[in-house]
């Protein structure tokens, strides 16, 4: 068992904002003239009114006294972002196809897809994103077009492009690749009914691509839509890993149950080699007993492959899609941020140890 893998989850919180009236009653007081000085008066050592005197003062509190929650949130926050900036990681030379996936909708498939994409390039990763939602929200936080004259992943699947002919370069950056999504894959399920091979067509043209590519890229992420069709098993078809991102809440364990039910039908039918190999608790709120709960009853089922990084509910990370950004290029050095570069991190990490197992074995 994974000595790491029942390691507690934290959460940072975000400092709140000041309101309007805060800042605008501080800006009175800066600007409100001194008040006159108290008239002198004749000592008197009796106490002053509204005190007895078997009463002690009160302690006056230490304005320098930063031994609070916050400051100890902070101080963490800052921890982590020296240890990312010193953080030494090794690639493991081959490519890994991931497909990110959840049959719950809301959960952070897309949203994990994107900004754990924009980490893993961060720290010299070439990873290819390929958008399989007909959403294409995708491909919005990348920043590439995806208008519906744009070459998509729908020509690739009915109408035999190499995936080459669609890949734009996201302006984030030159690791990061981008197959991007069109209103047209809506109709890809339908179509796909008479198409030969058809839960093969994605797997067939990676392979293709990878062929003449795979040296240039270390990962490869499929988003999936939230639903269990053509498009979901065609993602599941071509990928030799399962990444399962799970919201907080007890729903979203009868959708981890379920989507295992399909894992186990594509391994016995489609896709001997496809394992689940990382599970990524997200929206995770600390303060709640729920999340703690169902962050808790997810490892102890699945020990291994549970990371030990959760990712927090953060403002930041809700506000960079708007923006037409992952948060890390928005804010990278947010709570959420942090968060998912640090996911990064242990995936890279966890796909070492596994190929130094591999090697081991053989």
């Amino acid at each position: 068992m994974d000595e790491h893998a029942n390691t507690p989850p934290f959460h940072v919180k975000q400092p709140a904002a000041s309101t309007v009236s805060e800042v605008e009653e501080g800006r009175s007081a800066a600007s409100a003239p001194a008040p006159a000085p108290p008239a002198e008066h004749p000592a008197d050592d009796s106490p002053s009114q509204g005190q007895s005197s078997g009463e002690a003062a009160p302690a006056a509190t230490d304005p320098f006294d930063f031994d609070t929650p916050l400051a100890r949130e902070l101080a963490d926050l800052t921890a982590r972002r020296r240890a990312l900036e010193g953080v030494d990681v090794t690639l493991s030379g081959r490519t890994r196809v991931m497909t990110v996936s959840n049959q719950k909708g809301g959960v952070g498939k897309t949203t994990t897809t994107v900004n754990t994409a924009a980490a893993l390039a961060s720290v010299g990763a070439r990873v290819l994103v390929i958008d399989l939602d007909p959403q294409g929200n995708a491909s919005t936080a990348l920043g590439v077009p995806h208008t519906a004259d744009t070459p998509s992943v729908y020509d690739v699947l009915i109408d035999d492009f190499p995936i080459s002919d669609i890949i734009q370069v996201s302006p984030e950056s030159p690791n990061l690749l981008c197959a991007p999504s069109t209103i047209h894959l809506a109709g890809a399920e339908i179509e796909l009914v008479s198409q030969v091979a058809r839960e093969h067509r994605l797997r067939t043209a990676l392979e293709e691509y990878l062929a003449a590519h795979g040296d240039q890229l270390d990962f490869v992420l499929i988003d999936c839509p939230p639903s269990l069709g053509l498009l979901t098993i065609n993602a599941f078809v071509a990928a030799h890993e399962v990444f399962i991102p799970i919201q907080c809440e007890y729903y979203a364990l009868e959708g981890l149950s379920q989507l295992l039910g399909t894992v186990r039908m594509i391994q016995k039918h489609l896709n001997p080699g496809l394992c689940v190999s990382t599970i990524l608790l997200t929206m995770y709120d600390g303060r709640t007993n729920l999340a703690q709960q169902v962050a808790q009853e997810v490892r102890e089922h699945f020990p291994h492959e549970v990371m030990r990084t959760v990712i927090p509910r953060s403002v930041r990370v809700s506000e960079a899609p708007s923006f037409g950004q992952t948060v890390i290029a928005y804010d990278g050095n947010s709570a959420g941020g942090i968060a998912y570069r640090e996911a990064a991190v242990e995936i890279i990490q966890r796909g070492e140890r596994a190929a130094i197992d591999e090697e081991g074995a053989r």
